[in-house]
């Protein structure tokens, strides 16, 4: 619940003093509820006092003082009136209903009041004794029926319209401001804008103590909403143009100008879900809050990676959200079921939500506002935004998008994955925005073409603060997921596909052919070995025969002398005997 004094915010709006917001209590503020609005103003709208919401036609302007009642009502115990001048108390109904405002269920509660005041030109006269008595009488009924703090009326150019003396006017709308500070309500007036300055008249907004400017600006055909405030008196506030959003979920002002640089990084590491791809980083993943660039050409399966990214990051119990400008959510769950990954139980579960657009619905400020809003509503911890280069707008407010975008998610600790799409391929190809520069990681994928078929391949071009591999890695999808495969350098460079599945059949036959003919030689030295050792043994058996055959006849030799040398003895003896 909000006080009447508001509380300096945490985030100071940038074109704001830094100590703007030590002096901002000094004046009572009431809190409109609108997200963004309080923290731009510091609290909301001056109490007790008359502001001036003005803008075109189309702009906003009863959404943003009906919006400024029904909170007022519902959140912060603050009945309402609105008295309208144009729209009938049925329609005003109507027109907000979808937006999930049950104003009749409010008016039963006695927590709003909805008056419609008829006023015919005709009937005003400008005299002297002319005045809004009864106006006032009317309103302070409507305020005393449900004791009313806020009030709304809705338009002031129908009011003073047969107004053409300017000294009248100057006076009623004096009486008019004054009598609503006497009361101590705090109101919007709603004003049409005028040409050359705010309001038609051009005298309320120098009146008024707020004044709040909505603006519906067009540019190449997409329609951007701002909102600026214009004087605040008696208090700081934000002086930039702010974008807004209206959408089913009522109004945002979203104050995404500042772009600081004092944020506290996050700690740990977080896996990518692809084993390839973590052992190419040393941690073994990314560091948390890191922004992570994913580009390549069409096919090279960008998509499929960041769903990998998301699926291992909901497995650990953590919230994600994607941010989508060409496909649908659910053709994105449909196309991850190919390799094996089951989002839909992550959507189911509450942990993964896919925001789809079209670039062209919203102008680059509408498209960081809205992710600025849901992702403070959602409050993931991984963000997919694919593709990046699908957001469209002259180079200089592109880069400024693109840089307040990481900003906010690095401010807030989150792990950011971009796709973008290179057309060709190249290093340079987002050099006019300098996307790459502002990322603290950056994959690259390619397509190779060769022997008539595609190889999808990967490296990390650059990851700071940590370690990584410099070499190329094919990569294959398959229904287990995604495969990276070990670099492959060939004679020719890097092959992939079946020209390195042929390659490596021709190195293995290669191989086999130096084992065969390896084989062959120690056979035929073998053989070789084998003979020489045979030759070796016929002639040593010859030797020994030989050797033999020499023995023999020595002892032949010996005992033939032998038997000559008895025989001699023997002769010898007869002849002495017949002596």
């Amino acid at each position: 619940m909000a006080s009447d004094s508001a509380s300096p915010p945490q985030d100071t709006p940038k074109g704001t003093p830094k100590d703007a917001s030590k002096s901002a209590p000094a004046l009572a503020k009431v809190a409109t509820g609108i997200d963004g609005f309080d923290t731009i103003t510091f609290g909301g709208l001056p109490k007790g006092r008359p502001s001036l919401v003005c803008g075109a036609a189309g702009c906003g302007k009863t959404l943003f003082a009906t919006t400024f009642l029904v909170n007022g009502a519902t959140r912060f115990g603050e009945p309402g009136v609105f008295m309208s001048f144009e729209e009938r108390a049925e329609d005003l109904v109507a027109n907000v209903a979808s937006l999930g405002y049950d104003l009749d269920g409010l008016v039963a509660q006695g927590k709003l009041a909805i008056d419609h005041v008829r006023v015919e030109r005709s009937e005003i006269e400008e005299t002297g004794e002319y005045d809004l008595e009864g106006l006032f009488i009317r309103l302070g009924f409507a305020v005393d029926s449900i004791g009313a703090k806020r009030i709304v009326l809705d338009t002031i150019e129908t009011l003073f319209a047969g107004f053409s003396d300017e000294t009248v006017l100057r006076a009623e709308l004096r009486r008019l401001f004054g009598w609503i500070k006497d009361r101590g309500l705090t109101a919007i007036i709603t004003g049409e804008r005028g040409d050359g300055q705010l309001t038609r008249q051009g005298m309320e907004e120098y009146v008024s103590d707020c004044v709040v400017l909505l603006d519906n600006r067009v540019e190449d055909q997409i329609t951007t909403r701002r909102l600026r405030v214009v004087k605040y008196r008696g208090s700081a506030h934000g002086t930039n143009e702010y974008p807004f959003l209206i959408d089913a979920e009522g109004i945002s002002v979203l104050p995404v100008t500042a772009a600081d640089l004092d944020y506290t990084i996050a700690e740990g590491v977080a896996s990518t879900g692809i084993p390839g791809l973590d052992a190419m980083l040393e941690p073994g993943g990314f560091h948390r809050g890191t922004s992570i660039l994913v580009s390549g050409e069409s096919g090279t399966g960008k998509t499929m990676i960041t769903s990998s990214m998301i699926a291992a990051a909901c497995a650990r119990g953590e919230r994600c959200m994607s941010f989508v400008f060409e496909e649908s959510g659910d053709q994105i769950i449909r196309n991850a079921r190919s390799i094996g990954l089951d989002l839909a139980r992550h959507v189911e579960a509450g942990l993964l939500r896919f925001e789809a657009a079209r670039p062209s619905l919203y102008g680059l400020e509408m498209h960081l506002a809205r992710m600025h809003r849901d992702i403070d509503r959602f409050a993931p911890t991984v963000v997919v935004v694919d593709p990046l280069s699908a957001l469209r707008g002259p180079p200089a407010e592109l880069q400024a998008t693109m840089l307040r975008m990481v900003d906010m998610l690095k401010s807030r600790g989150i792990t950011a994955v971009f796709t973008s799409l290179r057309e060709d391929g190249s290093l340079d190809h987002d050099s006019n925005i300098g996307v790459s520069s502002l990322m603290d990681a950056w994959i690259k994928l390619l397509n190779i073409e060769a022997n008539g078929e595609r190889s999808r391949t990967l490296y990390v071009i650059k990851a700071r603060g940590m370690r990584h591999s410099n070499q190329v890695r094919e990569f294959s999808m398959s229904g287990d997921g995604i495969a990276l495969v070990e670099a492959y350098i060939g004679p020719a460079g890097v092959l992939t596909g079946t020209a390195r599945v042929v390659q490596e059949a021709e190195e293995a036959a290669a191989v086999l052919r130096r084992e065969q003919e390896s084989r062959r030689r120690r056979r035929e030295a073998e053989r070789r070995r084998q003979s020489l050792e045979r030759q070796i043994d016929e002639l040593r058996a010859t030797l020994e025969a030989a050797a033999e055959e020499e023995a023999v006849l020595l002892s032949e030799d010996e005992m033939r002398e032998a038997m000559l040398t008895s025989e001699r003895r023997i002769l010898s003896t007869r002849r002495g005997g017949t002596r």
